[in-house]
C-alpha cells in the first residue's frame, strides 16, 4: 500500500501557515483542527517548515506566553522530512521511526499534496496485516469451505 492510497482515503487537505505567520494563529489552527502539527509554506506551496505541538510545548518553556507572539518561522522545524505518494508504508514508517517524526509532508514536483501522520501509517499497515490473515484463512480454509489438511 502507498501513500497514495493513504491520502485517497483521508483526503489531500493539509492545514498550513505562511513562515511569517504569528504562533498564536498557528496554535490556534493546530487546536480548532485537532492536528498536531500544521505545514509553513512559502509561495506556490513550497515547504519551508513544519510547526509541530512539541514545537510549541518547547517554545512556552524557553520563552513564556511570549512565544505566541513570534513569526512561525522562529520556532519552526526548517529540516522537514517529507515523502512522496509512491512511497510504501513500509518506507515511510522507516523514515519516520529514524528521523522521530510524527508528520511528513507529501510532495509532488516539490509542491506540497497532503501530509500523513504515524497514526495513517499505523492505521494502514494494521488493516494489510488484518486482510492478509482473511487471505490466508481463506486460502487455508479453501474455496469451498472445507479445510485443506497439510
Amino acid at each position: 500500500m502507498s501513500v497514495t492510497a493513504i491520502l485517497n482515503e483521508k483526503g489531500r487537505q493539509v492545514f498550513t501557515v505562511d513562515p511569517h505567520s504569528l504562533v498564536r494563529a498557528a496554535v490556534r489552527l493546530l487546536h480548532e483542527n485537532r492536528i498536531g502539527a500544521i505545514v509553513v509554506v512559502k509561495p506556490g506551496d513550497r515547504i519551508a517548515g513544519i510547526l509541530t505541538e512539541r514545537d510549541v510545548v518547547a517554545a512556552m518553556d524557553k520563552y513564556g506566553a511570549a512565544c505566541l507572539d513570534k513569526p512561525v518561522s522562529a520556532l519552526m522545524w526548517s529540516k522537514v522530512h517529507s515523502c512522496t505518494e509512491e512511497m510504501s508504508i513500509h518506507d515511510i514508517m522507516e523514515i519516520m521511526n529514524s528521523m522521530r517524526a510524527r508528520h511528513l509532508p507529501v510532495e509532488k514536483n516539490g509542491r506540497l499534496v497532503g501530509i500523513v501522520s504515524i497514526g495513517d501509517a499505523v492505521r494502514h499497515h494494521i488493516r494489510a496485516i488484518e486482510s492478509e490473515a482473511e487471505h490466508i484463512k481463506a486460502y487455508i480454509a479453501g474455496q469451498d469451505g472445507k479445510t485443506v489438511h497439510l
